[in-house]
């Protein structure tokens, strides 16, 4: 398994970023047929790893891929491996792996629900049932997050009350963005109206607000080892 800067560090200077415990790229297309055929390029350089480790998400302009180790739910050697050999197929097409930053292409990110509990293993079970959603891994514990096991929404994970809050918001948002970029965001944030609630866990994590107070964390993998 690689430490969440050993996999940062291992696709720096690639297009690659690390959100997660995923290696995340996008790659700009001309059409949807253009994303079909690199994603199938994409498979045939991963070749007898790609469905244990690829996944990805066409759009008619942009192509994005991730990799993960399936089987730990982690980061290892061959993800890396996986990313290089994938940058190399898009580079010999004239094409380029980046982070896709611009007015039309947000860059990659992960998105996550996160929701305050005095009960965590009461509500769980709900969640879990409303949502369709599953445990991340066998074995997983009545606290542990809930993912879709189908790849398309948010994950869901559950932060510890220590008392009610009944006036205040109960779920926010999780937004984890590549580390080079989360100033910008915040930044941005900030003069469409938003509030810094808290720094103090920066690079880790940033609590900003909207003005009427529900909440968002800006994440990166930073400030967490």
């Amino acid at each position: 398994m690689l430490s969440r800067g050993e996999a940062s560090d291992a696709v720096s200077g690639h297009g690659w970023r690390f959100l997660l415990g995923t290696l995340r790229t996008s790659v700009r297309v001309g059409s949807l047929t253009d994303a079909v055929s690199l994603a199938a390029r994409a498979v045939e350089a991963c070749g007898e790893h790609a469905d244990g480790h690829l996944r990805t998400d066409l759009r008619p302009n942009r192509v994005e891929f991730v990799l993960e180790t399936r089987e730990f739910a982690a980061l290892t050697d061959r993800d890396v491996e996986l990313a290089h050999r994938i940058t190399a197929m898009v580079e010999a097409l004239g094409l380029h792996t980046e982070p896709a930053i611009d007015a039309d292409l947000r860059s990659v990110q992960e998105l996550e629900l996160a929701i305050d509990a005095l009960d965590i293993p009461a509500i769980r079970p709900f969640w879990k049932a409303v949502l369709g959603y599953a445990d991340p891994l066998p074995g997983a514990g009545p606290a542990d997050p809930l993912v879709d096991p189908i790849g398309q929404g948010p994950a869901v994970w559950f932060q510890q009350m220590t008392e009610p809050r009944r006036q205040r918001n109960r779920i926010h948002l999780d937004l984890c963005v590549p580390h080079d970029e989360a100033p910008a965001r915040i930044a941005a944030a900030l003069v469409a109206g938003g509030r810094l609630l808290s720094d103090r866990r920066s690079p880790s994590f940033w609590i900003l607000s909207d003005p009427e107070g529900n909440e968002i964390c800006v994440t990166t993998w930073q400030g967490r080892d």
